[in-house]
């Protein structure tokens, strides 16, 4: 099925339909030729006219033979997609009046998060009437912020979406960890055993 969208993504040979043309290769220089011409001059190098740039103005087309173009397509979207970095949302909930170790748990836990390069949603749930304790809420978000100032910085400040109060964190640029020379013992304490 995908070989399906690239073959169909690109126009080869007699399925081209302007008059002139551009042409580019390894071994050619860009030069603009009638259609039937660079048709022709494909055929005697036993190669594929395979138009890649269809809305210039005239229509560039690469002599190449097309499976091996459809093969570097794909070896270069292999290649982008493994440069890609994922940034995984992890989320730590909290209710109102949460307690020091229950904090002191999920904070651990939004270290270890932040260490490892994903982002931190923390969000305070207001159940019923809890609402009423927006403040607190929002001094609890500001304090876990704080104390993760170290780790990660603050992307927005709490922000109240329906029943939910939330902050997101991003981590800080990894910096090298610095090189720690050995100490050198004194001659003295060398084996003499």
């Amino acid at each position: 099925m995908k070989n399906d969208n690239l073959k169909n993504q690109y126009r080869v040979n007699e399925q081209i339909r302007a008059r002139e043309v551009r042409i580019v290769g390894d071994d050619i220089e860009s030069v603009v030729m009638p259609l039937q011409k660079a048709l022709s001059l494909a055929e005697e190098k036993e190669l594929d006219l395979v138009e890649i740039s269809p809305t210039a103005v005239p229509p560039v087309c690469r002599l190449i033979e097309y499976s091996k173009f459809l093969y570097q397509l794909k070896k270069r979207a292999k290649e982008q997609k493994a440069k890609q970095v994922k940034i995984d949302v992890k989320e730590i909930r909290f209710g109102p009046q949460t307690d020091d170790h229950d904090y002191n748990f999920k904070l651990k836990h939004a270290i270890s998060f932040l260490k490892d390069g994903d982002k931190v949603k923390a969000y305070v749930f207001f159940k019923g009437r809890s609402i009423l304790f927006k403040e607190q809420g929002e001094v609890l978000l500001l304090r876990f912020a704080n104390d993760l100032e170290e780790y990660g910085k603050l992307d927005m400040m709490p922000v109240l979406e329906g029943k939910r109060m939330t902050i997101m964190m991003s981590p800080k640029k990894a910096q090298a960890p610095k090189k720690v020379k050995p100490e050198q013992k004194p001659a003295s304490e060398t084996k003499s055993e």
